[in-house]
């Protein structure tokens, strides 16, 4: 790339790339040659995995085959953003993508919160409060209000555990009840409550 399309932006990571070009014309004529360059080397690109993707957005109103991807955990793909001046548009932006939230998940599952009741809910933070916390540090970087799904998955299972744990939580009701109560006396408790917004200005400014 440094030496035959030095003007041709790229990023890489280990053995995956994105390459930035400005046409689909372009974008052949890079893609030939960095496979022409691979099968130099004893190489091939992944058959599957190696695309031209259109960048549609408010701007770039054409079409193309492909108007998403994957990588290093984020799809990006056109979303709805607001300008400064408060309108909105689409622009092409990264999220974090469905199969790492699957993949995070399943690893949630995996914790069995849910079940684990001979335990407080401040062992429960303390156990958990790390890996939440590397995932949010990883997938916020872009696009934080998609992260709210794995949020209300938490919580979810926070509710579960407390309608496991006392007689008195019985039905999604009185669950939400409890985590509204137990979110206004420990905001910090878990993490992602402040990220989350469920946590009002007051109780963020208290110690």
């Amino acid at each position: 790339m440094a030496r035959e399309f030095p003007a041709v932006p790229f990023e890489r990571y280990v053995d995956d790339a994105v390459v930035h070009c400005v046409s689909e014309q372009q974008a052949r004529t890079v893609l030939t040659a960095i496979g022409d360059r691979m099968e130099h080397v004893g190489l091939r690109l992944h058959p599957d995995k190696t695309r031209i993707v259109y960048f549609q957005d408010g701007q770039r109103r054409g079409s193309g085959e492909l108007t998403s991807f994957t990588f290093l955990g984020y799809e990006f793909r056109p979303r709805s953003a607001k300008r400064r001046d408060g309108k909105v548009w689409t622009n092409f932006l990264p999220a974090i993508s469905a199969s790492a939230m699957k993949r995070i998940r399943q690893e949630i599952r995996e914790w069995n919160l849910p079940r684990q009741t001979s335990v407080s809910l401040n062992e429960l933070a303390k156990r958990y409060n790390a890996q939440i916390s590397g995932w949010m540090n990883y997938y916020s970087h872009f696009y934080k209000s998609a992260l709210c799904r794995l949020y209300d998955h938490l919580d979810r299972k926070l509710m579960q555990w407390a309608q496991r744990k006392y007689r008195k939580v019985t039905g999604s009701t009185r669950a939400q009840e409890w985590l509204t109560k137990v979110i206004g006396r420990q905001p910090r408790l878990f993490v992602y409550w402040l990220a989350y917004g469920k946590v009002a200005a007051r109780a963020m400014g208290a110690v």
